[in-house]
Order: structure tokens, then sequence, then C-alpha cells
């Protein structure tokens, strides 16, 4: 199977969905002649021409309303956000115009449109350019919310969301553009709405997404070493979320860590630690631990910034705490 980089993954989906369907175009800052800030488009507009790769000015709320209208008007469109931080400027037409479309025209206006770009903090960016958004964004009746890890679910979920007749947001993990995996060559795709056990393991559940699913991995092959088996449960979506596969991995474990980049208060792990102790209360013999983002706006410093960011030794800490290891 051969292995490519997660910008690659998102490039042959968007590419394999523009031959499938001529009604898929792509729109958003620097997509077409530069190919895109990340280079997820790269060779997009010499093989589908300028109608189809579209290149904005600097008006986030301006091309995300234009998407709107065209999903109304029967096509499909991605619209690309140079990072999400730039899309808070466009939550507008994707909060009260998307997300609402199908509810307040009684059906008429199905809205099959996707809304993607960069996600989460990457290397000292600073306060207004490291958020993680899926909490804000997963809290809004009408989207959904996916977070790919890998390349290979990166793919999938890009081409289900192209497919879907419903506005679904695609948040790219900023750090893991470069980063490679197997990703078939035929046909596929990734159900929306459906997690993923990466790693078995029978003594503790660590649930996250996005790019935390390295850092998971990480955590459950330094513990390995140590005799401990971490059950790594990639989430995928976020919204709906697969409060079937989370529950289950509790119910072997009996214990459960959620690590996510995001802030503490009202994050996606809260909403997990909702769903375990509603479904899972009986079968756990430890209280549930998160692992986030320190509540502080993103540091510039390279000292602080680590200190403000989730990270393998936090989690193991977590882990172990679950555990009662070294207590």
């Amino acid at each position: 199977m051969p292995i490519i980089t997660y910008r690659d993954a998102l490039n042959h989906a968007l590419r394999e969905e523009m031959q499938r369907d001529d009604r898929v175009f792509l729109m958003g800052e620097e997509v077409a002649v530069y190919q895109g800030a990340y280079k997820v488009s790269k060779g997009l507009l010499q093989e589908f021409g300028e109608m189809r790769v579209v290149d904005t000015p600097i008006t986030e709320l301006g091309f995300a309303g234009v998407g709107v209208g065209a999903a109304m008007a029967g096509l499909r469109p991605v619209i690309e956000f140079m990072t999400w931080n730039f899309a808070l400027l466009a939550l507008d037409p994707v909060v009260n115009a998307a997300a609402k479309m199908l509810y307040m025209s009684g059906g008429q206006y199905p809205m099959p449109m996707v809304f993607r770009g960069p996600n989460g903090a990457a290397l000292q960016l600073s306060a207004q350019h490291s958020q993680a958004w899926e909490s804000w964004l997963a809290h809004i009746p009408g989207l959904k919310v996916i977070t790919p890890g890998t390349p290979y679910d990166a793919k999938g979920l890009l081409k289900a969301a192209i497919r879907d007749d419903n506005p679904v947001v695609l948040l790219e993990g900023e750090m893991l553009y470069n980063t490679k995996g197997e990703v078939p060559d035929e046909d596929y795709i990734v159900p929306i709405g459906k997690a993923e056990v990466k790693r078995e393991g029978d003594h503790c559940s660590l649930i996250t997404h996005g790019k935390s699913v390295l850092t998971s991995l990480q955590v459950a092959d330094a513990l390995a070493k140590e005799g401990i088996r971490v059950e790594v449960v990639d989430l995928r979506t976020i919204r709906p979320m697969d409060v079937e596969t989370i529950a289950a991995s509790v119910r072997k474990t009996n214990r459960a860590v959620v690590l996510e980049e995001g802030w503490e208060v009202c994050g996606v792990g809260a909403q997990v630690v909702d769903y375990v102790q509603r479904h899972c209360f009986d079968h756990l013999d430890a209280p549930i631990l998160r692992v986030h983002q320190q509540d502080v706006p993103m540091p510039y410093a390279k000292n602080l910034e680590r200190a403000a960011k989730p990270d393998v030794a936090k989690t193991i800490a977590a882990i172990k705490q679950v555990m009662y290891v070294g207590t």
C-alpha cells in the first residue's frame, strides 16, 4: 500500500471527488495559483481550471457566504480557510446559514458543502493563531465536525464529507501535513460518525482525536515498555460522536483519560466525560481524567508554549494516576 503524506491524502481526495462529480469546486485564499497555503490544492487549477479552483480575496465572511449560496443552487463547494483562526470572521454564514438552512427552509435546501483548513497549535504562532476549534463548532446543531489524525482518515473523511448532503467542518491538524501513512489507491471513504480503536489495550482507554492521535500512540508505546496496555480510541468525528465505541472501550478497561489540544472549559473532553459517566459509570474503577491545553492564551515563547500544550509526559502521568501506579 502506498505511503503518502497527510497533505497529499487531502489532495488526492479533492482531485478524485472533483473528477467524480463536476458540481464539486474548491474556493478560498490562494488555493489556485499558489496551490494552497499548505499546498493541499497542488495541481488542481491546472487540471480543473479557474471556474472550479477559485482564488478569493482575504474576505472569509464573503466567500463562505458565496459557498452557502452555491450549495443552495445545487453545487457542492469546498471552502478552504487558510487557518480556522481566520474563520472567526466567517462564523455567521457557517453557523447562521449553512448549519440552519435545511431546518429553516423546511427541508427545501440541503447544504452539501465542506468548510476545511488547518486547526490547532503549530509552533510559535502565539495566541491568535493557535486555537483548537472543534468544541466551538461541534456545539452547533446542523454541522458535522471531523478531525482526521492520519493520512488514511484524512482522505477517507474528506471524500465522505464532499459526498454528504449536510455541511461538514473538516479540521486538519496544522502540524500533520508532512506526516506519512498508508493510503490505498482504490476508492474508499471513512464513515462520518464512526470512531476507531487505533491501539488495542485493556488497562486504560485513552480517548483522543486529531493531532493528539500521534501523541496518544507515543504514550501507548512508552507505557507498553512498563507493562501498561493502553487502548487508544480515535474519535475521528466530534459531531456526531461515536458513543458506542467509547463505551465499549471503557467497559473493557474500566479507566479513561481524554487527551485534546483545546482548553478545559466546555471542551470536547468534557462531552466525552459526560458520555462515559452516563453509559459506563458502574464500570469505572477510577475518576476520568482530562489532559488539555492550559487555560491561557497560547504563549509565544518556546518554553511557555511547551508548558501550555498537552504532551506525552502529562498524558502518561494522568494514565498512571487513574491506574494508581506510584501512589
